[in-house]
């Protein structure tokens, strides 16, 4: 009997929340629509769909008739679609409450659009803890896929990864199937010849084995050079699927639910924490990273066994990496129990979808590209929680909880927490007395969600390319897929290194501290707006992220002090001042304000020289010079990824007219303003480039404070929220 094996593919199909809707449609047109007419194409391609939540709301308004279609191919059984978070959520990331609501959600919803309640989840990025059995069956599914790494890592071996496996939590019992890496990294890449050879090396007599592939569908079409791949000129899938049909005496293609009606599962696992490998590595810092990087590819190309151990660090540590990712998940968690204690209603609905949409996990790590770094799903992730915890505070019975201490990052350090129906601020008293967050409810925007410039593991690969450029070393136009018996294939989307303007490496600036607001710097005065901006100083005074002490918090002013050492006085000599700054909000929900006043008082027995400033960055979404966002100066506006200089100021203003939000600035005494765009250099699909965090404005003006003497600066932030702003959040 000819040797037999079958085949499992499972399409991901994924748009975070918040996403262009110009983006999504370039994908839609490049890899969705074409693989659902190629599936009809080709009847006898049996295969799995999965569509998060935020992509299939995207296509049911879109594009209903290609739901349509698939529901079609559902109907003749030629495609199961999967199941999995609705809001495509980390599920370890949450509460159990909260994966619940997930999976259940996702389940009716296809239930609903595709008439057939899925087995199957899909894992957001294949991120597994052992307890999540316990969640997904609840929930009513009886698998999921993750990648051979995983099964690795549970010294599961090579030979035996071609069926489902069963493994379970506190009696839960799951099956896992292991996606096979030479098929993720093979298809479209290979040749077709390669694909259909390595099925065929792994076929059996008995027919008991099945290779399952579980991957992103948007590298079908909608990666850079793969539409001329996939469905222009050279027409791979049509061409494998015409293959699979070709050779259906031997291979059949199969849903892994079918699979599991007709095969038990060939043992039990229980697989450690992990993810795709690619990810453990960009949990890892990034000296790290790419030390880990270039070993794993040394031991995948010289065939050392010991690869299959390399798995990087744990998805967590994103938390910790990254101050911005922690702050989130943390509001996330505080958004969530308020919105757990809601009494039943339209209003627990509507604030358990927007918690929900905050919950996507996009924004919970960064890898070789996005993540927290891309401005506009940073901005929309944060402000359906800020949506949430908005509507819960609104149900909630009492006071509103301001002017507390409370352990809002989970350090084991308190913050204080400042409330109004208008906003919320949070501060950290231990790094800085610095303000974290300013959310405007009304308008449900964070207005100080920036990034920190830092180091990545990607900037030595962008140094080392623009170094072998100089030299005249030619980029390589072709990689190997790592690990043993991988087929030759065109460079990676992660190897690749494209510029999307010259010299991006001169450009990498990184702060050497964390960048929330109202942050105080002594300044030499020497240093000018320019070196302020690369960061390229140093500080005089060691206050911009040293602890304060708490002297006051009340429900909407907080008062902390430092007593702070002048670097810079002499080679012995050494000034004390004593820092005091008070922190108090105030306003309507249409009209919030912040007022920050700095005084600094000299303690010592030597003079205090240089420049008082104190820093704020604020998120506009004003990248690209975007018309709508604004810096409004007296010789006028200016884009609000912009740079200026303005002397003596006492008012200055800033806005987005698409966010109908308006920050007036006034200044006491009059103080030099300088406003810089805060840009990091990241990767995308399409290559290295410029990417708008936010905005920095320093209030600074020169001091010299003899013994004994006090100055200071007092800034009041004071905001405008147009009413037909908040009719549209409310979709009114």
């Amino acid at each position: 009997m000819e040797p037999r094996i079958s085949l499992a593919l499972a399409i991901h199909n994924h748009q975070p929340v918040g996403n262009f809707d110009w983006v999504i449609g370039d994908v839609y047109e490049r890899a969705y629509r074409p693989m659902v007419e190629a599936l009809e194409r080709h009847p006898g391609v049996r295969l799995s769909l999965h569509y998060s939540g935020p992509l299939l709301e995207w296509l049911r308004r879109e594009h209903p008739d290609l739901v349509g279609h698939v529901r079609a191919l559902v109907e003749r059984d030629q495609v199961e679609v999967l199941g999995g978070g609705w809001f495509e959520p980390i599920l370890a990331s949450l509460p159990e409450r909260d994966r619940l609501v997930q999976l259940e959600r996702m389940a009716d919803e296809v239930e609903a659009t595709f008439g057939r309640r899925p087995a199957g989840a899909w894992l957001a990025e294949r991120a597994w803890e052992p307890a999540l059995p316990t969640s997904i069956v609840a929930a009513g599914y009886r698998w999921t896929i993750l990648d051979d790494e995983h099964f690795r890592a549970a010294a599961v071996p090579n030979d035996r990864l071609w069926g489902a496996y069963t493994t379970e939590d506190q009696g839960a019992p799951l099956a896992l199937f292991a996606s096979d890496r030479w098929l993720r990294f093979g298809i479209p890449f290979a040749d077709v010849a390669d694909v259909i050879g390595h099925l065929r090396g792994q076929a059996t007599g008995d027919g008991s084995r099945v290779a399952v592939m579980g991957d992103d569908g948007e590298k079908l079409g909608g990666w850079p050079t793969t539409w001329d791949l996939c469905w222009g000129e050279r027409q791979w899938v049509d061409r494998f699927f015409a293959a699979l049909d070709a050779n259906r005496s031997w291979l059949t293609t199969v849903t892994p639910s079918a699979w599991l009606d007709r095969e038990p599962p060939i043992g039990r696992v229980y697989v450690p924490t992990s993810s795709y490998t690619e990810m453990g590595e960009w949990a890892l810092p990034a000296s790290e990273a790419h030390e880990f990087a270039a070993i794993l590819a040394r031991d995948r190309d010289e065939g050392r066994p010991e690869a299959r151990w390399l798995r990087g660090g744990f998805w967590r540590n994103f938390q910790v990496k990254y101050r911005e990712i922690n702050d989130l998940h943390k509001q996330m968690l505080r958004t969530s129990a308020k919105v757990a204690a809601m009494a039943s209603g339209p209003d627990r609905d509507r604030a358990t979808d927007e918690l929900g949409r905050g919950q996507s996990n996009d924004c919970y790590w960064h890898g070789l590209f996005g993540g927290i770094y891309l401005p506009h799903l940073r901005v929309a992730t944060l402000g359906h929680l800020v949506a949430a915890e908005d509507l819960a505070d609104a149900a909630a019975a009492g006071p509103l909880p301001s002017g507390v201490e409370r352990d809002l990052d989970l350090d084991g350090r308190p913050e204080i927490l400042l409330a109004t129906t208008s906003q919320v601020v949070t501060i950290k008293p231990d790094e800085g007395a610095g303000i974290g967050s300013w959310d405007l409810r009304a308008a449900a925007h964070p207005l100080l969600a920036v990034m920190r410039r830092r180091p990545e593991a990607y900037h030595a690969t962008l140094l080392d390319a623009e170094r072998a450029e100089r030299v005249g070393d030619a980029q390589p136009g072709a990689s190997e897929a790592r690990g043993a018996g991988a087929p030759p294939q065109p460079a990676s989307i992660h190897d690749i290194v494209r510029e999307k303007e010259p010299g991006l490496g001169s450009r990498l600036s990184y702060d050497g501290y964390e960048r929330r607001s109202g942050l105080v710097h002594l300044l030499g005065l020497d240093v000018d707006a320019t070196r302020f901006s690369t960061g390229r100083y140093g500080e005089l005074l060691d206050a911009v992220d040293g602890p304060f002490t708490l002297v006051e918090v009340a429900p909407t002013r907080v008062v902390v002090e430092r007593e702070a050492t002048v670097r810079s006085v002499g080679v012995d000599a050494r000034a004390r001042v004593r820092i005091e700054r008070t922190i108090t909000i105030s306003g309507g929900r249409l009209d919030p304000t912040i007022e920050a006043e700095t005084i600094l008082e000299n303690i010592g027995a030597t003079s205090v020289e240089g420049r008082l400033g104190v820093e704020w960055s604020f998120m506009l979404l004003g990248g690209g010079a975007n018309p709508a966002a604004w810096w409004e100066l007296p010789d006028g506006r200016i884009p609000h990824d912009g740079s200026s200089v303005v002397a003596d100021a006492d008012h200055l203003a800033q806005g987005n007219d698409w966010l109908g939000t308006r920050i007036d600035t006034s200044v006491t005494p009059e103080a030099d303003a300088w406003i810089s765009p805060i840009e990091t250099i990241s990767n995308s699909e399409s290559g290295f480039e410029r990417v708008y965090q936010g905005s920095c404005l320093l209030l600074s003006r020169p001091i010299a404070v003899a013994p004994g003497e006090a100055t200071g600066l007092r800034v009041r932030h004071a905001v405008t929220i147009a009413p037909e702003a908040v009719d549209a959040r409310l979709g009114r």
